[in-house]
């Protein structure tokens, strides 16, 4: 295996290979991998010659130092779990000072609208942060195919549209959400809640369960209206935001059109904790 921390050997060594016919598959994390990742890592080598797994926690798509603070790093435990997937897999883990270069800021974007809404209404510059970094990844390993998870559903159709926009020569591939045996989606945050909690976070998917099955005889509003009543009686979560959402646009889904694919989408806070989430409905 190996490992570059710098974006010129990186960028040499892609080429190099590039030049043997050889393939690249790209999944961007920010560390403390789980099986999610895992999962992502897999996919990518099954399509590729080998794979750039790049471990970075990006200070740009933070709009809260405390979160970017807390943030688990894990590096040596990753590097252990990815040896113990395949040895064709590169993993690049540039310092903050390599990447912005003393300008810790993010590029501004344009993304049709697709950052107005959900997450971009709660976390303020959060996919700036996030299309700077994965166009630098991208231009720097210039991979034929990049992996990202559902459970980001939003960020992986911005993602999309940058690469679009900026006419970058790579296919974006989502794969699907891993859950806990309870359901809950694998993310790094979940190792940060209680094990109270944890046990009764079944809750969040099966809400989204529910509401998938209300779709299609009640409203978006009438939906809404009953997770938001759900959460309001449980004490160990808060809602942040509920959505329905057209699935390719993400515009809220006012009237329900029968051609239209929608997903539910759900940010919660627990143990001081943000955990996001979205069900496709139909």
């Amino acid at each position: 295996m190996k490992i570059f921390d710098r974006k010129k050997e990186l960028n040499a060594f892609s080429s190099e290979e590039r030049k043997k016919d050889r393939t690249i598959g790209l999944v961007p994390t920010m560390g403390a991998l789980h099986s999610g990742h895992i999962s992502l890592v897999k996919k990518a080598l099954s399509e590729n010659d080998f794979v750039v797994v790049s471990i970075f926690v990006n200070p740009t798509q933070f709009d809260k130092k405390d979160d970017l603070e807390k943030y688990p790093r894990t590096f040596q435990k990753d590097v252990s779990l990815l040896k113990e997937v395949s040895e064709n897999i590169v993993v690049f883990a540039p310092s903050v000072d390599e990447i912005y270069e003393g300008n810790v800021t993010s590029k501004s974007y344009e993304f049709d609208g697709l950052d107005k809404v959900m997450e971009g209404e709660f976390r303020n510059g959060h996919f700036d942060g996030v299309g700077t970094i994965v166009e630098l990844f991208l231009r720097t390993v210039a991979p034929d195919r990049a992996y990202f998870g559902e459970k980001d559903f939003q960020q992986l159709q911005i993602i999309r549209k940058m690469a679009e926009i900026k006419d970058l020569p790579c296919t974006i591939i989502g794969c699907p959400i891993k859950r806990e045996p309870h359901g809950l989606a694998m993310s790094s945050r979940n190792e940060r809640l209680s094990k109270e909690t944890r046990g009764q976070a079944d809750f969040i998917y099966s809400t989204l369960l529910a509401a998938k099955a209300k779709f299609g005889t009640k409203s978006a509003k009438e939906i809404t209206d009953w997770v938001t009543s759900e959460f309001e009686q449980h004490p160990l979560f808060r809602l942040e935001y509920f959505e329905i959402a057209d699935e390719n646009t993400l515009t809220p889904a006012l009237k329900i059109q029968d051609n239209q694919k929608y997903r539910a989408f759900i940010a919660v806070y627990a143990d001081g904790v943000r955990l996001i989430d979205n069900l496709r409905l139909n």
